[in-house]
């Protein structure tokens, strides 16, 4: 697309005002809101743009020249985009890409997406960095409605975001040897693709109850991404309590943070989470590090991990750059969690392996199932 673009502005909660020019979707009555984050990914701006966990947050992305290589309907993580709205400092008007299908311009806006584009995001970045996740407003409308509209912004804390984003009803896909009933609280196309890769998978909705899943008779249970605040899932966390010690779990970012909860420990807020595809995460027990794809808000409180009983945990994995718990390991129960996302769409492939000790998890389940079923029959029981 050309020509010349209708001005517009983006207003932080605080008061601080970045000019630019409209980009994509017309935002509804010139305003749209939402929480203002950042992301360092130089490439995969549609697989963010479609993560369902980026439901209720508008994304400012760092890298200075976004849509290089234009957008393919195999790039999406879901059915539609789920960010409110896209802050860049420079959209590219003509993608080089075989894949290519459509501009981002064009894509943003047949999605129903709205943004803004010649925005300092640099002086952004550097500014949310010291104020935290903040509301933010932007649009065409006058800069003082946009204030005001992202002084009215909840953002996401306290907020149940998993329930605009789950799917009705239960779906199957893939038809790997190993069964798996995947809790959908947001789910990415990658992941599911990984899962498919080694089991027959079974995506069912956030709030199935746990003896609905068991009744599937799964060899483990996949708890996924998903968008808002892991203390407003209580249900959720309660359900994932059911299931521990009758199945293995295997949870990914905030299916790790309410595994966590399962366990009884907390989770908080990050000032300004972890958004982007380089993050150093060092690997407890045999001390490599992975170069890792993250994007969460909220993070697990290491100190309030049981230690004993059966539903101690340990942590697993850290953030070398800020020491956050980025997995956890269950000593009692089959169950284990990663903070980052080893699918890594878009991202590094360093940590694939956890699918791998999850099918690990699987196979010993299944082992001792059967040893328990020849016990009880040499028995007669």
């Amino acid at each position: 697309m050309t020509g010349a673009r209708p001005p517009a502005h983006l207003v932080l909660a605080d008061g601080e005002v970045f000019e630019g020019e409209a980009l994509g979707a017309p935002a509804p009555g010139g305003v749209i809101t939402g929480e203002l984050v950042f992301n360092t990914v130089l490439c995969g701006y549609q697989e963010v743009i479609t993560d369902p966990s980026y439901a209720g947050q508008v994304v400012a992305f760092t890298y200075p020249h976004i849509g290089n290589y234009g957008t393919a309907a195999a790039d999406d993580e879901a059915s539609r985009p789920w960010c409110r709205a896209v802050v860049v400092r420079d959209v590219a008007v003509r993608p080089s890409s075989w894949r290519s299908q459509e501009p981002l311009e064009v894509f943003l806006a047949r999605r129903g997406v709205p943004a803004i584009t010649g925005v300092d995001t640099r002086r952004l970045t550097r500014h949310v960095r010291a104020a935290g996740a903040i509301g933010c407003a932007l649009g065409s409308a006058d800069p003082g409605l946009l204030l005001e509209a992202a002084r009215a912004e909840p953002g996401t804390t306290g907020r149940d975001l998993v329930s605009e984003v789950t799917i009705d009803r239960p779906t199957v896909r893939g038809a790997g040897p190993w069964r798996v009933v995947a809790y959908d609280f947001g789910v990415k196309e990658t992941m599911l693709r990984c899962l498919e890769g080694i089991a027959t998978v079974t995506v069912v909705p956030a709030g199935l109850p746990a003896a609905d899943a068991l009744a599937m008779a799964p060899d483990g249970v996949f708890l996924s991404n998903g968008p808002g605040d892991p203390a407003a899932l209580g249900a959720q966390a309660a359900i994932v309590g059911d299931l521990l010690g009758r199945v293995p779990v295997f949870g990914i970012c905030l299916g790790h943070q309410l595994l966590a909860r399962a366990l009884g420990a907390r989770t908080y807020k990050l000032p300004f989470g972890h958004h982007g595809g380089n993050h150093p995460v060092r690997r407890l027990d045999t001390g490599t590090v992975e170069i890792t794809s993250q994007n969460h808000n909220y993070a697990v409180d290491a100190s309030t991990l049981p230690g004993r009983g059966p539903r101690a945990a340990e942590v697993s994995h850290v953030n070398l750059n800020d020491g956050v718990v980025e997995g956890i390991r269950c000593t009692a129960v089959d169950a284990f969690g990663v903070q980052y996302h080893p699918e890594a769409g878009p991202g590094p492939h360093d940590a694939r392996y956890l699918f791998g000790d999850f099918v690990d998890l699987m196979r010993r389940g299944r082992e001792r199932r059967g040893a328990a079923d020849e016990a009880g029959a040499g028995t007669g029981a």
